[in-house]
Formats: structure tokens, sequence, C-alpha cells
């Protein structure tokens, strides 16, 4: 009678003990204190140590970032949430920038003792200052407007659109539309809008001087804490129910249809939210930059705005904006070395970044640990085998 024997099994490898940066208690303090210590840290930066550092104009140059961050914040939450690709952003900053700057014209023309804005007198306007310019006037309604008006046509747009399940390409090619006709619309408007040469030369800002370098100090600031709390807010909106409802809509639109919601709805609020975004950063821009004109928000623009955010990560906040400041600075230095070629250059950073990196840069450590522990699997079961 022959008995079998199995083989001794190997006593388990006992892991070696955690180290003290590995341990539980620290581990659970770092991923509840994270955010917070990052948003402490980015405002330290932003509001404390840049304007010290900088020089006026290298803190002029930053408050223009800073405001193309602003628009990456609701691209991120439309787009990389969403999954709505929003071409068409440059629509609603210049509704915000140019609600604005037809107020500091008033203004301006006011403190002068004029009743019509510079550009106007040289166009000679004949028929006094238009209807639709004299709301602007004042200032509580201009500040409501350079948000609530943006915010008004893409609930429109977002109505007509998302109800009738138009999306993708077919979605993006009309927001993209509407920014042409915006632009197009403004140049044919000379002696109301400015025309192609669009609204500058603003004086003052509220009653502050912006030629005083102290003043535009406190616009940068103004930009800065902006956009600080608009990343805390929509970082609310990601982790909260609602946040969680979009991304369902973004993945399996149907299934979110048989479970009771509308997703017209829920996209719709995604994208009226970017796009008050936008026209904020657009008002904001206005005094910082001291120009809006429509070469600032046609197709070009809008296409930029996105490129930087899915360059840095669109599904990222923090991703988003840095990739939007990068871009924009990338696009003031090399533009002016390399005129001819940075819309292509442009281009290729956006093909790039959805073709090869869809999660942009923000994702490339995840990419890179995906691949390294891929290549551990592999070179075990070489062994193995």
């Amino acid at each position: 009678m022959t008995t079998t024997s199995t083989p001794p099994t190997a006593a388990p490898a006992t892991e070696p003990p955690a180290g003290p940066l590995e341990t539980p208690l620290l581990s659970r303090f770092l991923s509840r204190f994270r955010t917070p210590v990052a948003f402490l840290l980015g405002a330290v930066l932003l509001v404390g140590v840049a304007p010290l550092v900088l020089s006026d104009f290298r803190l002029g140059l930053l408050a223009k970032y800073l405001c193309y961050g602003i628009v990456a914040v609701g691209v991120s939450l439309a787009w990389g949430r969403g999954g709505l690709l929003v071409l068409g952003q440059g629509v609603f900053f210049g509704l915000g920038g140019y609600a604005m700057a037809m107020h500091l014209k008033l203004a301006d023309a006011a403190a002068t003792g004029e009743t019509l804005p510079d550009f106007m007198l040289l166009y000679g306007t004949e028929d006094g200052l238009p209807w639709w310019w004299q709301p602007f006037a004042n200032p509580a309604f201009a500040l409501a407007m350079t948000v609530l008006l943006p915010m008004a046509v893409a609930a429109l747009l977002g109505a007509l659109v998302f109800r009738r399940r138009v999306k993708g390409a077919y979605f993006a090619i009309l927001s993209q539309a509407l920014a042409a006709a915006l632009a197009i619309w403004l140049v044919g408007q000379q002696a109301t809008t400015g025309g192609t040469n669009g609204l500058t030369d603003f004086q003052g800002f509220f009653g502050y001087d912006l030629n005083d370098p102290v003043n535009q100090r406190m616009v940068y600031v103004i930009i800065a804490v902006s956009l600080l709390l608009l990343m805390a807010a929509a970082r609310q909106l990601f982790v909260s129910r609602y946040g969680e409802l979009l991304i369902a809509v973004r993945d399996s639109e149907e299934r979110v249809r048989f479970l009771g919601y509308n997703p017209a709805n829920v996209k719709l609020v995604a994208y009226v939210v970017a796009a008050g975004m936008a026209g904020l950063a657009g008002a904001l821009f206005v005094p910082a930059v001291g120009i809006i004109s429509p070469a600032l928000i046609g197709i070009v623009p809008s296409i930029g705005f996105v490129i930087g955010a899915a360059v840095g990560g669109r599904a990222s906040l923090v991703g988003a904006v840095l990739g939007a400041i990068a871009v924009a600075w990338a696009q003031s230095t090399l533009s002016d070395a390399w005129p001819a070629g940075w819309t292509y250059l442009q281009g290729l950073l956006f093909v790039v970044a959805v073709g090869f990196l869809p999660g942009g840069l923000a994702s490339l450590r995840t990419v890179l640990r995906r691949r390294t522990s891929s290549d551990r699997v592999g070179a075990t079961k070489g062994v193995t085998t």
C-alpha cells in the first residue's frame, strides 16, 4: 500500500515592519489633511510670497495667467468631471470681460464730465449712449452681469442642446460656432464695442487709479483670492453627491436616466457653473491686463483654454489650473520667438495630451506607477515559469 505525501508548503513570508513614515496613523493624517495643507501652501505662495518677490511687470503677467486658471477650474468641472468638451468658453470669458469693460469706460467718462466713452467720441456716435450700455453705469449691475450674463447664455444654449441629447463632437462644434459668431458680431459693431480694437485704456477700477502700482497689486490679490475660493468651491462640488452623479452621467448616461435622474439637468448645471467662472475670469482680466477685444474671445482662445486643462490634467483640479498657467506662460514666451508656429505647437500639445496621456501631466505619476507594477508582475511570472 503506497501513500502519497504532499510536499511541504513554504511558510508565508513575513512582511518587514512598517517604518515610521508608513504607520496607519500617519497615513490617515495625510489623507485627511493633505488637501487643506496644499490649499494653505498655495494661498501662501500666491498671496504672500509672489507679491514680495515678483516685479510689477511679472506680477501683472501672473495675474493674467491666474485668470486663465479660473477658466480652467470651470473646464475641469464641465469636461473633466462631466465629459463636456467645452470649446466655446471664450464666449463667456468675453461676456464677463465686456460687462466689466463697459462699466469702467462709463466710469472714466463720468470722471471727466463726459457722457460717452472716449472711443464713441472718436467714432462720432450720433444717437448718444446706446440703451444697452446705460445699465452698466451702475457698479452693482455691472458686477452682477459679469457672472449672471454668461450663466444666462449658457443656460439658454444648454437647455436647447442637452434636452435634445446633443453631445460629443456636435456639442463642441456648436460651442465653437457660438464663439465665432460673438467675435464676428463684436468686430462689426465698431461704434458701440470698439470693433477689432476692443475696449482698452482704462483709468480707474471702482474708484482706484489703475496707473498706481499699489492698486495693480490689489487687483492681483483679488484675482488670486478668487482663484483659491473657486478651487475650494469646485472641490466641494467634486466630492458632493452632485459630483458623483456628474461622473455617472459622463460614464453611463442611459443608466443614470433609468435610475430616475435627468442627465440633461445634471450637465446643464455643470455647464452653467463653468460659464459663470469664465465670466468672472474675463471680468478680472480687464483691470489686470487693460484690454478686452474679439481676438481674446474667438475660437483660438477658446481652444487654448481647453488645451491648458488637457495638458495639466482635466480630471485634476490642481492639474488643470497649473496646466492653464503653464500653457499661457508658454504662449507669451514662445509666440514672440516663434509667432508663425505657436498655433501648430498648441494643437500638437492638445493631440498628444488627449491621445497619449488623457489624464494630463497630473496622471503621469499614476501611469509610471502602473507601468512599474506591471513590469514587476511580468518579471515575477518569468521567474516562476
